[in-house]
Parts: structure tokens; sequence; C-alpha cells
């Protein structure tokens, strides 16, 4: 079993890298590979609405690294989608990629997937729960199975606003670990 974790911060080893490898750690010990994997280092380019993917053919005239990034979720048993909140939602890097997912809907390649959401914010009202339900929709759409973190989240958040300070963010750390934990639980009934 493999799940792929998407980081959608433009920062390197960053707070949002710190949620994930949380998670990812609970994820390994249950027997799980994870794969993270940084847009920041990709060439992604947003949706430019021209429909050719509505087809089914997985055919997308965007040259760039969107389209394997959208196979390579397809062939994962798991994805976590985590970014900080940029403007009171998901940084555009990310959303990129949720929205050109579109062309995996047409087939149901992502249907049953194991979805986590992660979201790190400035503030303690920095718009992550905004966030988590921009990602928890697109697994909705995509009939993905939501793994949250328990009591009642549908995703993990945390605190943190300069690099290292998710550390600092006791609770936000164990609502990643708890997530991983759950995504364990679906991928492995």
């Amino acid at each position: 079993m493999k799940v792929l974790a998407i980081n959608g911060s433009p920062r390197k080893g960053g707070n949002t890298q710190t949620m994930i490898d949380e998670a990812a750690k609970i994820l390994r010990k249950a027997g799980i590979e994870v794969e993270s994997l940084s847009i920041r280092d990709l060439d992604v380019r947003p949706c430019t609405g021209c429909e050719s993917c509505f087809d089914g053919s997985w055919h997308c005239p965007i040259k760039d690294d969107g389209l394997r990034l959208i196979e390579r979720m397809a062939d994962a048993d798991g994805i976590i989608l985590a970014s900080p909140i940029y403007c009171g939602g998901v940084t555009a890097q990310l959303k990129a990629i949720m929205d050109r997912s579109v062309i995996a809907y047409e087939n149901k390649d992502l249907k049953n997937k194991v979805g986590g959401a992660i979201c790190i914010g400035a503030g303690s009202h920095g718009g992550q729960e905004l966030g988590v339900l921009q990602l928890v929709s697109t697994f909705a759409m995509q009939d993905m199975i939501v793994a949250g973190p328990g009591g009642g989240m549908p995703g993990a958040m945390c605190t943190a606003g300069d690099k290292g300070d998710a550390r600092k963010d006791k609770d936000g750390l164990k609502s990643a670990r708890e997530l991983g934990k759950r995504m364990a639980e679906l991928l492995k009934r």
C-alpha cells in the first residue's frame, strides 16, 4: 500500500512538511509506504478550461508536470493534500492540481482512495478550516474516502507562522498523527 503526500507550500522544509512528516511516521509504522512530493519542485500550471479532458482519455494539452502528478495520485492507495493558508484558502499551486484532477474524475480513477487533508495557518483563526474544506470537497468530488483525525474534524490543522513554529503546536502535531492513524485504519480494511 502506498500514500502519496503532496505538499502545496512554495517554502522548502517548512511547517507544511513538518505536518506531513508527522502523519507519514504513523503510516510507515503501520507498514504503509509514503512518498512525499512538493509542488514547489514541479512545473504545474493552472487549468485553462479547454475541456479536452472531459472525454475520459486522460488528454491534457498543458505540457507540464501536472498530468504526471495526477497519474501518480491515481496509482496511490491514499492521498494527503497539505497546504499553508494564503488569503483564506489553499495555495494557488495546490489549487491548480485540485482543478486539473477533474481529468481523473471522468473515469473515477480516484474513487475509493483514502484522502487526508492538512492545513497550516499563521493564526489560530487563520483559515485552516476553510482550507481543509477545500481539500475535502475535492476528495468528495472524486468519490474518495475522507479520513479525519477525529474529534469531529475533517482534517489536521496547525497554527504556525514562522518556519519551525509547527513544532510548537502540540495539538496540531497530534492531529497530523491522528490523521495518519485513521488513514492507516481505512487503508487496511
